[in-house]
């Protein structure tokens, strides 16, 4: 029976990609992640022993001969202007202060910023009409979420090494942005500048009042693996008569403890349902149950950063992008009714949530400029260090962030004033990100099958009330809609 009706996904499936290349112009056809799997290997197996056994070229600093040099435009595009301008004025030695109205108005000589103006899952279909286009485009920026579409595809990417790149260059980088930068042979395609590993991020006094924790030490302890996260949420609920969760959102909970899976969701093209599949539902149940989760879900709910506002959350699962972003929020921003009263630690699970990788278009006619901008920006430790301390970043080198953590750097004054005694958030976040593993599993359907997941725990085992071995079957459902070209058990 299931079978069948995943049989019946796939043909309705076809028949909707049918009617999309019918309508030429319906951008709604299909979603980023779910484009990213036609450029996709099926044999992630085959695919994991190629990235173990291939060697990546030790960089020589030349340029191969193939790679197009001295052209008139050095052109970078991105769906907003949140990194690229900044990285320019890093590596140029420009005005920080006036960069991106200076690139928007062509101010910058021998430089052209093609910026989407769009969230990131909206940026490739416009990359897709930058290629069919023939637009210049010499370097441009790819998210974790949908890079292997184009990193695995060699019309659309150049290894690094033919600009002269290799390990000696990147020897500092943490290694799970190098496993998302490599194709399915393990060549280098994408590097990151970013490390975007997380925490949890908690109120300070509500974990003295509910939990006796005095320090982020003392926090850690007490929500340092997902059966003592549980063990305190339940102690949160009970003593605030179910007015405080522990944690924002199921959302959040999921960015942290999606990383932890051991194995690929996909394996000889087949999905692959874990124990850990189980352990998260059953997790998510324990917390949904007890009040030590709220059910609001991240950004589309107004209630979402206002719950911590309120004081009905005691914390949120946050990255190293989010401090002063949703974060910040979440406090009432700088002088709100909740700012200066939080802290971070750990949490129960290393994770990292987001991260953006450059690339280079293989017909690009800037091989020299390209390689130039990479090196400054992910390379070059001393525009590292400065750049960390200016945006604020933590940036892909642990070496820099080492240092930099050890002279307990201010990174932003706003951000820091966030936490009791100015807490060195950064500092917290190190060793997830040293931490974080993700060799031999990253595939290219990551995005939509993690997707399909927590909203097949929400409807089915949460909300529903439906077993687990129901809502496995919606999983699978959902999958096999989403990506028909797997293969299932009869």
């Amino acid at each position: 029976m299931n079978t069948l009706k995943r049989t019946l996904a796939l043909v309705a499936t076809l028949a909707m990609t049918a009617t999309a290349f019918a309508s030429c112009g319906d951008k709604g056809s299909s979603s980023s992640s779910e484009k990213a799997t036609d450029a996709a290997t099926s044999g992630n197996d085959e695919a994991t022993t190629a990235a173990d056994t291939t060697a990546e070229p030790q960089g020589d600093g030349t340029i191969d001969a193939s790679v197009k040099t001295g052209g008139d435009t050095f052109t970078v595009a991105a769906w907003n202007h949140d990194d690229v301008p900044a990285l320019i004025a890093s590596w140029k030695g420009l005005n920080a202060d006036t960069i991106v109205s200076d690139l928007a108005d062509g101010k910058v000589e021998g430089i052209k910023f093609i910026d989407f103006g769009v969230g990131g899952g909206e940026a490739s279909e416009n990359y897709d009409q930058l290629f069919n286009d023939g637009t210049d485009l010499d370097v441009y920026f790819v998210e974790a979420d949908w890079a292997l579409k184009y990193i695995n595809d060699d019309t659309k990417t150049l290894p690094l090494s033919k600009l002269g790149l290799g390990d000696s260059d990147f020897a500092n980088i943490y290694k799970y942005t190098d496993e998302i930068g490599k194709d399915s042979n393990g060549v280098r395609k994408g590097i990151s500048w970013q490390a975007a590993a997380g925490g949890f991020a908690y109120r300070a006094d509500l974990a003295k009042e509910y939990l006796g924790a005095e320090t982020p030490a003392d926090m850690q302890k007490q929500i340092n693996n997902w059966d003592n996260f549980v063990t305190a949420a339940k102690t949160i609920s009970e003593k605030s008569s179910g007015s405080v969760a522990l944690a924002d959102s199921l959302g959040g909970m999921w960015q942290a403890f999606a990383c932890g899976r051991t194995q690929p969701w996909v394996k000889d093209n087949k999905l692959v349902i874990d124990d850990s599949c189980k352990k998260f539902a059953e997790t998510a149940k324990a917390l949904w149950d007890c009040g030590g989760i709220t059910k609001n879900n991240q950004w589309t709910d107004q209630a979402w950063t206002a719950s911590g506002v309120s004081g009905n959350v005691m914390g949120y699962f946050v990255s190293t992008w989010g401090f002063g972003g949703f974060f910040l929020d979440a406090a009432g921003g700088e002088g709100g009714a909740q700012y200066g009263k939080w802290a971070v630690c750990e949490g129960p699970q290393p994770f990292y949530w987001g991260g953006t990788w450059m690339v280079v278009n293989p017909k690009t006619d800037n091989g020299d400029l390209a390689r130039e901008f990479i090196v400054a920006a992910t390379s070059d430790e001393a525009k590292m260090t400065e750049y960390a301390k200016s945006k604020p970043e933590y940036v892909n080198n642990s070496k820099v962030m080492d240092e930099l953590i050890s002279a307990n750097t201010v990174f932003n004054e706003k951000i820091s004033g966030n936490f009791v005694d100015k807490q060195n958030y950064f500092a917290e976040l190190a060793e997830n990100a040293k931490s974080i593993d993700f060799k031999g599993l990253i595939t290219p359907y990551d995005a939509t099958i993690k997707g399909n997941f927590a909203e097949a725990v929400r409807d089915n085992y949460l909300e529903g009330n439906k077993s687990w071995d129901d809502t496995v079957e919606a999983f699978k459902d959902k999958v096999a809609e989403s990506i028909p070209d797997l293969e299932w058990e009869d």
